[in-house]
């Protein structure tokens, strides 16, 4: 008798889908001039960004506040940048503080560069923009910042706890705080920022305010974008004008946003997504989009979709 032999048909490689999902309800003194930035529902919001992702097929990892470390996200990014091929998706959040250290590269317009307060230190926007750019071309990437992730903001008022939440409290890292923390550690974050540069020239090094504000694009953001490999949809909480707040189970953007998914029952886009989450905000707090790459796909897709 004949033996048969079988052939297997091509099978198309499974989309892979990984996320990050960092909350620090306070940070570590030491590292911050003694200020412990104490908050109430950045563990929660990780959370339940971790559960919709999981429940959406992708394999997630959590830092909550004392993991919430400078190496620990790095690692985190950079182990996606590696595993993730065209298609694939990364999605990445972050709620906690949001702060500023002095651009030293005279590149920002004013003259801070914008920074997420992790527990041992702040990861600068352009070393996060860096880290973004390096993953495959095709790759998806998704970050949402429930935080305060501005230039402008100590430019004006923020909204008084309360105003839109009880007992609510801005994500905006106080100034004489952040002044003090770069005094404190100058040549560290120096170092950063210089270390970027060398990696990337000024040409093509991020600028995220503009990209978050959606202002008028500079050459250096037009050199970024136009070599920008991955496609980028970015949501931050609020505009460059204003603070995102903290809540006691979720932060207002995080709440807001859980609210509109309800569950996965929502059907829309990402547009319609965000339009959705900004309808249910109110004026003092008014959150962002912008994209970067060749997202244009991307944004019409429903959101988390694997």
């Amino acid at each position: 008798m004949k033996k048969k032999t079988s052939r297997s048909p091509a099978t198309k490689t499974k989309t892979k889908a990984m996320s990050l999902h960092i909350g620090l309800n306070a940070v570590n003194p030491t590292d911050y001039a003694g200020w412990s930035g104490p908050l109430s529902a950045c563990e929660f919001d990780a959370n339940d960004m971790a559960a919709i992702a999981r429940s959406c097929g992708m394999k997630s990892t959590v830092l909550l506040t004392r993991k919430g470390t400078r190496a620990n996200a790095l690692a985190a990014i950079r182990s996606a940048a590696k595993q993730l091929r065209p298609g694939d998706l990364f999605f990445l959040t972050y709620s906690g503080h949001g702060g500023q250290v002095p651009d030293v590269t005279g590149e920002e317009d004013d003259k801070k560069d914008e920074t997420w307060c992790l527990y041992d230190g702040q990861l600068i926007d352009d070393e996060l923009y860096f880290e973004l750019s390096r993953f495959a071309a095709g790759v998806r990437v998704l970050v949402l910042s429930d935080s305060c992730h501005s230039g402008t903001v100590t430019r004006a008022a923020p909204p008084q706890p309360g105003a839109t939440l009880p007992n609510g409290r801005s994500k905006m890292m106080p100034l004489a705080v952040a002044m003090r923390t770069y005094r404190e550690h100058q040549v560290f974050y120096d170092n950063l920022q210089q270390d970027v540069v060398k990696a990337v020239g000024k040409a093509v090094a991020p600028d995220p305010d503009s990209m978050l504000a959606q202002v008028a694009v500079s050459p250096r953001l037009t050199a970024i974008a136009n070599k920008f490999k991955p496609a980028v949809i970015l949501i931050s909480g609020c505009q460059d004008n204003q603070t995102s707040l903290d809540g006691d189970h979720n932060g207002a953007f995080t709440e807001q946003l859980l609210k509109v998914w309800d569950h996965g029952a929502y059907s829309g886009n990402y547009a319609k997504f965000h339009a959705d989450i900004k309808a249910g905000l109110p004026a003092d707090q008014t959150p962002n989009l912008f994209t970067l790459g060749k997202a244009a796909r991307f944004v019409t897709q429903r959101p988390f979709s694997v």
